[in-house]
C-alpha cells in the first residue's frame, strides 16, 4: 500500500503543471476529481458508460489472452508448437501480442492505445495471473476502419437500418434514468490453468453484451449495442464457449479470438478521447458542480432574488426608515448572486474553500489532483470577488434610491 502510494504521489508531482492524458486516467494514475472513477460517473450521467465498459471488457480481455501465452510459454511449450493456427495468424496478419508469442516485434507486433499492465489493476493482474507491469506501448494512429474479425461474418449489411455517427450521440437515446446504477467490467477468476475455450467464452460474452443487435441479445433486458462505424462491426459470432472448435474453419476463426475486439476497441480510445475527455476535463477541472446541483442553484437563486427585489420595492415604496435597515438586502442578494454565478460557472466557491468537488448530486468528494486544485482554486477566488461586487453594487443602489410611499 505504501508503495502505490508512493507511485501515485511520483506521477502526480510529474503532473504539477498540466492536466493528465486521457492515458494517465484510464491507467488509474490520477487523483480525484479527474481519476476513471469521475469518468466513469460522467460519461454515466450522458448515458454513455457502455463505451468504457467495452473498452474495459476488450483490454480485459486482452489480458486473458496474455496470461494463456504466458502459461504456454512457461509450460516450456511455443506458441507455434501449441496453437499453430494462431501463430500462422499472427505471423501474417499481425498481433498485439506480438512480443507475448515470440514473434519479431518489427514485423508481428501491432501497436496498442495502452499497456494492460499499465490499465488493469492489481488484483485484476492477480486474478487474471499476469506477471509483472509491462512497459507502456507506443500508441497508435486514429483507429483504422478496417475489420480484422472473419470477412465473411463481418461484412456490411445491406438491410440496416440507418445509425448514428458516433458512439456518444447513439447512447444519448436512452436517458440515464432509466439505465442502470453501475456495472463494473468483466472479471474472469483465475483458479484454474487458462484455456482456449475460456478465451471464446470472454469473446462471445463481449460480442454478445456490445455488439450484437438488441434483438439478439439473449437474456438482456437492456441494450448495451455501441455505436462502431460500418467497416468494425462484427453482426455474428460462429462460435460457442461450450463448443469446442473441430472443423479446419472454425480453428481459423478460432485464432483471430485474441485480436477479435482490436480495433474496435481503438476506435473507442479516440472517441473517447477527443469527444468525451476534453467535456470531462471542463467539467471537472474548471468546476465542481454536477449538472442536477447546477440547476438547483439556479433555481433557488431566482426563487432568492424575487424575494429579495420584493423586500428592496418594499422598503422603498413604503419609506421605511431608518434608511440603514435596506442594507440587510445584503444577505439574500449576496445568496441570490453566489447561487446564479455559481449554476453559471458550475462552480461552488464554498465547495472549493473546503477542498470539495461533487462526484453526484449533492455528494462530494476531496479535491487531491494538484493541478486541478490549482485551477479551481483561482476559478473560485474570481467568482467570490464576482459575487462581492455585483452583491455589493446592487445593495448599494437600493440603499441609493429615496423613499417614496405610494
Amino acid at each position: 500500500m505504501d508503495d502505490e502510494q508512493r507511485r501515485q504521489d511520483d506521477w502526480a508531482k510529474e503532473r504539477k503543471h498540466r492536466l493528465p492524458t486521457f492515458t494517465e486516467v484510464l491507467s488509474r494514475r490520477t487523483r480525484p476529481p479527474v481519476d476513471l472513477f469521475m469518468f466513469y460517473l460522467f460519461l454515466q450521467r450522458e448515458g454513455a458508460e457502455d463505451i468504457l465498459d467495452f473498452w474495459l471488457d476488450v483490454q480485459q480481455h486482452e489480458n486473458l489472452c496474455r496470461a494463456y501465452f504466458k502459461d504456454v510459454r512457461k509450460s516450456g511449450r511455443t506458441i507455434r508448437e501449441d496453437w499453430p493456427e494462431y501463430w500462422d495468424y499472427a505471423r501474417r496478419r499481425g498481433s498485439i501480442y506480438g512480443t507475448v508469442v515470440g514473434l519479431n516485434p518489427h514485423t508481428g507486433t501491432k501497436r496498442s492505445t495502452t499497456s494492460t499492465g499499465d490499465v488493469i489493476g492489481e488484483q485484476d493482474r492477480q486474478n487474471l495471473a499476469a506477471t509483472g507491469d509491462e512497459k507502456t506501448a507506443a500508441r497508435s494512429p486514429s483507429p483504422r476502419v478496417t475489420s480484422v474479425s472473419p470477412g465473411e461474418h463481418t461484412a456490411v449489411g445491406t438491410a440496416e437500418p440507418p445509425r448514428s455517427s458516433t458512439p456518444f450521440s447513439l447512447s444519448r437515446r436512452t436517458p440515464t434514468i432509466f439505465k442502470r446504477a453501475s456495472r463494473a467490467p468483466t472479471i474472469i477468476p483465475r483458479s484454474q490453468a487458462i484455456t482456449r475455450q475460456d478465451l471464446i467464452a470472454s469473446a462471445e460474452r463481449i460480442y454478445y453484451r456490445y455488439l450484437s443487435p438488441a434483438g439478439n441479445t439473449p437474456g438482456s433486458a437492456e441494450n448495451h449495442e455501441i455505436y462502431l462505424p460500418p467497416a468494425l462491426r462484427i453482426h455474428s459470432f460462429p462460435l460457442s464457449s461450450t463448443q469446442e472448435p473441430k472443423t479446419p474453419s472454425e480453428m481459423a476463426l478460432m485464432a483471430q479470438i485474441p485480436d477479435m475486439f482490436h480495433a474496435q476497441k481503438e476506435y473507442c480510445y479516440r472517441a473517447m478521447e477527443q469527444d468525451a475527455f476534453p467535456r470531462f476535463l471542463r467539467a471537472k477541472a474548471f468546476g465542481n458542480l454536477t449538472p442536477v446541483s447546477a440547476l438547483v442553484r439556479l433555481i433557488a437563486g431566482l426563487v432568492i432574488l424575487w424575494i429579495g427585489l420584493a423586500v428592496g420595492f418594499s422598503l422603498i415604496f413604503l419609506d421605511v426608515h431608518p434608511k440603514s435597515k435596506r442594507f440587510f438586502l445584503f444577505i439574500p442578494y449576496t445568496l441570490a448572486i453566489l447561487f446564479l454565478i455559481s449554476h453559471q460557472y458550475e462552480l461552488d466557491p464554498i465547495l472549493v474553500f473546503l477542498g470539495q468537488s461533487e462526484s453526484t448530486p449533492f455528494r462530494t468528494l476531496r479535491i487531491r489532483e494538484p493541478y486541478v486544485k490549482k485551477l479551481l482554486l483561482g476559478r473560485a477566488i474570481w467568482v467570490s470577488v464576482l459575487v462581492a461586487a455585483c452583491s455589493v453594487a446592487l445593495t448599494m443602489i437600493f440603499w441609493a434610491v429615496p423613499g417614496h410611499r405610494l
